[in-house]
């Protein structure tokens, strides 16, 4: 099967589970998609659960996981090329590759090929466009529009900072000077869509489960060796919550209840990005994420 098989779906949402199951029947193996997995040891609070690519005596073979230390810096163009890299060694071992993830702008970029991630970081524009508001940055965004406007993710201000860097890169510059990227268009896209009262359900019981073991020792460590506050902030979600606490300007119920707000805000728009992708051209097969992941494994096995 030369068929690349994409499952995405929110937080918490079983994911991984699902691509593992349809792992160990296909004979597949698992590239991730997500957008902090990439980082050593951040491990509880991106969710690896490596344990759910072990299914009996056979551990399924993942991708793009631990591919880059924890404190250093990796972007979306940085994964199409370590994707267009692992791809073709899937499936030249006569492998299914299947693609697993949430992070839906890592997704698309390597089914469309998007030439945009290419374009160079500009850290000193970047420093003057994050002195303004979110409203001046969104009047900005329109008045600089480009090719690439009409594609752009601007669902939180470092996106819409970068959607900006980009438009103005290519009013500047030709598209032409910028090396294409490979797209892949054999694939089949599946969604598992969950009521959104049960994801957050799911949301709140697993962010408690992380805490009780050990999410935030993990943040401490990564503090302890030496990691900048202010790149553990970047990274987000729990990084950034956990790591306010651990500095004293949270106290630890604060950190827990805006912490949890955050990532269920973060799934809601990880929906609206995937709804996203289906009117940019990009087909979805949604399943009914209440039911089993034996139900679903079969569900995808009869499409495909």
């Amino acid at each position: 099967m030369n068929r690349l098989i994409v499952i995405l779906g929110p937080t918490a949402s079983g994911k991984t589970r699902l691509a593992a199951q349809v792992a160990h029947r296909l004979g597949g193996e698992i590239i991730s998609a997500d957008s902090r997995q990439v980082y050593r040891d951040m491990d509880i609070g991106t969710g690896k659960d490596l344990a759910e690519y072990r299914i009996g005596d056979e551990t399924i073979p993942y991708h793009l996981i631990n591919v880059t230390d924890a404190g250093s810096d990796y972007n979306v163009y940085q994964y199409q090329q370590d994707f267009y890299q692992v791809l073709p060694q899937i499936l030249d071992r006569g492998r299914v590759p299947i693609l697993c993830g949430g992070t839906g702008l890592y997704i698309e970029a390597v089914l469309k090929g998007h030439q945009f991630t290419a374009i160079p970081i500009d850290p000193r524009f970047r420093a003057e466009l994050d002195q303004k508001s979110d409203g001046e940055l969104l009047q900005l965004f329109e008045q600089t529009a480009s090719a690439y406007t009409t594609v752009a993710d601007t669902s939180t201000r470092k996106r819409l900072i970068r959607a900006i860097e980009i438009n103005r890169y290519l009013n500047e510059n030709s598209l032409t000077e910028i090396t294409p990227m490979p797209s892949h268009p054999n694939y089949t896209v599946f969604g598992i869509d969950l009521p959104v009262e049960l994801r957050r359900q799911r949301i709140t019981r697993r962010l408690h489960e992380r805490l009780r073991h050990g999410m935030i020792e993990e943040v401490q460590r990564l503090l302890e060796r030496g990691i900048p506050t202010e790149k553990l902030v970047f990274y987000g979600l729990e990084y950034k919550f956990i790591t306010n606490y651990l500095e004293g300007h949270l106290d630890y119920d604060t950190m827990v209840k805006r912490l949890e707000t955050a990532i269920h805000q973060f799934a809601k728009r990880q929906m609206t990005f995937f709804r996203k992708m289906e009117r940019d051209g990009i087909p979805i097969h949604w399943l009914d994420g209440l039911a089993p992941a034996e139900t679903l494994t079969e569900e995808i096995l009869t499409t495909v």
